[in-house]
């Protein structure tokens, strides 16, 4: 909202004190007398201020002689208006006073008979002198009812006639009058005398002369000119005092001035377009100007009323009155929201009340509803930019967007997709069936189809207009018959439902139709506009390209799973010295190169393999696959750990050093690996690990231990430093734990957490076997959201039977070469082997002589029962190693190897400390099956090379 434009309230509130009259003039300390002597004053020249100056105080110098001038007048006015009152009033005292002599006089004792004697002068003359004289009157006459004189105090004028009216007086009526007579002008009185009989004896005149009624007066005159005076130098001063507050109060502004200004603020107030209300302090209405009367429909007579009596809206009236200071508060009025200000003038000095001001935002209300619509698109394009495509899942991704848009823009989403699409391919357009992937805002009804159906689009225009791109919109689905097409029956279901508006846009991305996006609305919700379409085009513009980038990636996952999993064994080999099981998990980002294997190894020994490759994806797998590859073909070899280990090490540093030359290689830096040879004759394990974790090892009893194996630098950053190797004894039923770093340690939690989490699960239950306690360990460490492989092996340890295992020491005497071989019969007989004897005699003669022909003391030979094999070794303390090679025909030797490998299913030579051992392996249940060749033919190919 725009704030409240101040000048309205400020000059409203300027005139509402200029009205009362009551505003405090004085300024504050520091502050200037008036507005131009202030520190935002413009800047004048010397002679302009004082041209200004004298402008001024010749302006307030003739209001004062104005006001002076009107004063004297008035006292003057006063003074005669008092005086002629005084004499008024003197005038009418004299005429009652009259009254009051003559009905004395004329009711005294003896004035009837004194009339009716023979000599009414000569009786009545002293009486009234004395009378006269008493009272301080001018003159008493008497006379005759015919108006003859008969006492006067001028005796020449007795017995003429009086001088003015009396005949009323001669009728028996009293009246005062006003005469010009001998003594001047006079206040006179005329009374009747009565007889006994009623009848008028005479008639009796008092009289007083004006200018003795007026001496009165004038001894009041010098007190009265004083009490003037003194009223003309107060009236004087207090002007004074009043034409300074004046100046003071209207910063010297003059009578025309302060006109103008008036009529300027009664313009300016009745002409903004904001209603200015000014309330006084008992809560009434002082004034309103035209705006606030149309904004609160005031009626005429509102003026000088409660306000709380005007009918206003709900909390206006209460507002008003109550003079609660507040800012831009909202109320509705009729159909108008208003936006309210007030504020309160009742400071030090003013007039109690407060002014309020009025301002229409039903538009601005309007437009910001626009606005605050247009923002909150913004803000679900931002969040839908963040939230949706969160994981490289195409199904979890098309959740994302109908989440996204309900409620914020619909009140259902359904989101289909292209078959290809679900599986990571690209659409090739051939159908336009599509899957319901994900579907929000619509529980437990099958108004819509469910989510995994297949649904077969008609050809319909908006069906035709996704090839294309284009979106879809039907603002109202009672009016509208297209859509219906595509389910007839579940139209009209979905239509009574309350569903009255629908939005189809395509996932578009790369130009390839992906799947769409439908959008409902039902019930209450306005219905979806152009607006609406063109934002629902945007948000599954976006959807659109995560759907893409996940189905991409989807394929490619795909792949790498698959290259991996090619890589990784697929089966473990039958042995019989381990009891072994495995678990392999994927990163949730993709396939790593973590991997494991148990190989088989002479002897009925069995080496175990965990290695890690750093990194995820098609690299990782390949270097993996490579990785595990150079560790079968060692192991083929029948090295020690720590020499295995040794020419991985150079393997892959040889490897580095190739690629490092090609701008596009990549080394496989970061590549770890253990390997550990088990033993079961005699439950001797033998460990190596370069870079990698070491293993766990649970006891019988149920303790479990991290045995201290060497670690070695990883594979590849060795630089030619020995690789040291651990020997533990494994008693019977001991279980041997290998794993990757992805088991143990992720973002939530470090490695020595892990490690203890792991001790914990082994140690409960050591009595599980491997398989379950492979479960037990993956449900207790997996996390939520692998963020690395996890390989994990835990095997199961073993012992041959001693009886199963044979051996003796062979003198270097060619004649011991026939009682070993009686002694390998018979045991074999003792074994129940005795459908092996032939091959086995042959074989032990063969390499027994060889031993003692070419070899070095001491020798020995020993025989191995395994489940399924039959192990002969023979072992002296000479490195050179027998090979096959052909024989020419000429030779006299060298056949004999030939016929140990056509007997033995493998032989080969193991390297050890001491020397070596030449093993054979024969198979306990596999039929002996006659060469294809004559014994002559293949001993006429091959000869023994000496050792």
């Amino acid at each position: 909202m725009r704030p409240l434009r101040r000048s309205s309230a400020a000059r409203a509130s300027r005139l509402f004190r200029l009205r009362n009259r009551r505003e405090d003039p004085r300024p504050g300390p520091g502050q200037p007398t008036r507005p131009e002597d202030g520190p935002d004053a413009p800047q004048h020249s010397p002679g302009q201020r004082v041209r200004s100056l004298l402008s001024r105080r010749s302006v307030a110098g003739q209001v004062f002689l104005l006001q002076l001038a009107v004063v004297v007048l008035l006292v003057v006015v006063t003074v005669v208006a008092l005086v002629l009152q005084a004499r008024h009033q003197g005038t009418e005292s004299a005429r009652d006073e009259m009254l009051i002599a003559g009905e004395a006089f004329a009711n005294a004792p003896g004035v009837v008979e004194a009339l009716d004697g023979p000599d009414p002068t000569a009786a009545l003359q002293p009486r009234t002198e004395a009378a006269r004289k008493r009272s301080g009157i001018d003159n008493i006459v008497v006379s005759t009812p015919a108006g003859i004189r008969l006492t006067h105090r001028d005796p020449g004028l007795i017995g003429k006639h009086v001088i003015g009216p009396y005949k009323e007086a001669a009728r028996g009526k009293s009246f005062t009058e006003i005469v010009k007579d001998p003594v001047g002008l006079a206040v006179y009185a005329a009374v009747p005398v009565f007889r006994p009989d009623g009848s008028v004896a005479g008639i009796v005149y008092p009289e007083v002369a004006v200018t003795n009624v007026n001496e009165t007066v004038e001894e009041q005159l010098p007190m009265l000119f004083g009490a003037a005076g003194g009223a003309l130098v107060l009236a004087g001063g207090g002007s004074a005092l009043v034409s300074r507050r004046l100046r003071r109060q209207t910063g010297g502004l003059g009578p025309a001035e302060m006109t103008r200004m008036y009529e300027h603020h009664d313009a300016v107030l009745h002409a903004v377009r904001e209603g200015v209300l000014i309330i006084g302090g008992d809560g009434r209405l002082l004034l309103a100007n035209d705006e606030a009367r149309r904004l609160l429909d005031l009626p005429e007579d509102a003026e000088q009323q409660p306000v709380t009596d005007l009918d206003l809206a709900p909390g206006i009236g209460e507002l008003l009155a109550g003079g609660r200071t507040v800012t831009d508060e909202v109320y509705l009025a009729g159909d108008r929201l208003l936006a309210v200000n007030v504020r309160s003038v009742d400071r030090p000095g003013g007039p109690p009340g407060s002014v309020a001001t009025l301002r229409d935002t039903t538009e601005l209300r309007a437009l910001a509803g626009r606005a605050e619509m247009a923002r909150e698109r913004l803000q679900l394009l931002y969040d839908a930019g963040v939230r949706v495509g969160t994981t490289l899942d195409v199904v979890r991704t098309a959740e994302e967007l109908a989440q996204m848009a309900v409620p914020r823009f619909a009140d259902v989403v359904t989101v289909e997709l292209l078959e290809p699409v679900l599986r990571g391919e690209e659409p090739d357009g051939a159908s336009t069936a599509m899957r319901r992937t994900a579907m929000v805002g619509l529980e437990g009804d099958q108004l819509l189809h469910p989510v995994g159906e297949l649904i077969p689009f008609v050809p319909t225009p908006a069906a035709a207009g996704f090839t294309h791109g284009h979106a879809a919109l039907e603002p109202d689905l009672g009016a509208s018959d297209g859509w219906r097409a595509q389910a007839p029956e579940r139209a009209q279901k979905i239509l009574d439902h309350g569903f009255h508006s629908w939005v189809a846009v395509p996932l578009w991305a790369r130009g390839v139709v992906l799947g769409v996006a439908n959008f409902w609305r039902r019930g209450a919700s306005p219905p979806f506009e152009e607006d609406d379409k063109s934002f629902a085009e945007e948000l599954a513009a976006r959807a659109a390209v995560c759907i893409d980038n996940a189905r991409r990636y989807t394929r490619e996952h795909t792949l790498a799973v698959t290259l991996q999993r090619s890589l990784l064994p697929h089966a473990l080999p039958e042995q019989s010295a381990l009891d072994v099981a495995q678990r392999y998990l994927p990163a949730q980002a993709g396939v790593g190169g973590d991997w494991f294997d148990v190989i088989p190894l002479p002897g009925a020994r069995v080496a175990l393999v965990v290695g890690d490759v750093v990194g995820h994806g098609l690299h990782a797998a390949a270097t993996m696959g490579r990785l595990r590859t150079a560790v079968h073909n060692f192991s083929a070899l029948d090295l020690p750990p720590d020499e295995l280990l040794t020419r991985v090490d150079e393997l892959v540093a040889t490897i580095d050093a190739g690629e490092a030359t090609d701008a596009d290689g990549m080394g496989i830096t970061g590549a770890t690996c253990l390997y550990a040879i088990y033993d079961p004759a005699g439950g001797v394990c033998t460990i190596a690990r370069a870079g990698h974790l070491g293993p766990a090892l649970v006891h019988p009893d149920g303790a479990v231990t991290f045995p201290d194996v060497p670690v070695s630098p990883p594979l590849g950053l060795g630089a030619g430093l020995p690789i040291e190797t651990a020997t533990l004894q494994l008693p019977a039923d001991s279980r041997l734990v290998l794993f990757t770093n992805g088991l143990i340690g992720n973002r939530d939690r470090d490695l020595d957490t892990g490690l203890a989490l792991l001790r914990g699960v082994l140690a409960d239950h050591p009595g599980r076997a491997p398989e379950e306690t492979c479960d037990a360990v993956i449900e207790a460490l997996l996390p939520e959201r692998p963020g690395d492989d996890i390989a994990l092996l835990v095997a199961r340890t073993r012992l041959l039977d001693p009886d199963h295992v044979a051996d003796w020491d062979v003198p270097v005497d060619p004649a011991a070469v026939s009682r070993v071989r009686a002694e390998a019969t018979r045991q074999l007989a003792t074994w129940g082997l005795e459908e092996s004897a032939f091959g086995t005699e042959l074989i032990v003669s063969e390499l027994v002589t060889n031993a003692i022909r070419y070899g070095t003391s001491p020798i020995r030979l020993r025989l191995l029962r395994d489940t399924d094999n039959l192990i002969c070794e023979v072992s002296d303390a000479s490195s050179t190693s027998p090979h096959l090679r052909r024989a020419a025909t000429t030779d006299e030797g060298g056949r004999g190897l030939f016929l140990v490998a056509q007997y033995a299913r493998r032989w080969g030579t193991r390297y050890t400390p001491q020397g070596k051992v030449i093993w054979t392996e024969q198979s306990l249940h596999d039929t002996a099956t006659e060469p294809d060749a004559t014994a002559d033919e293949l001993l006429d190919q091959w000869t023994d090379e000496e050792w």
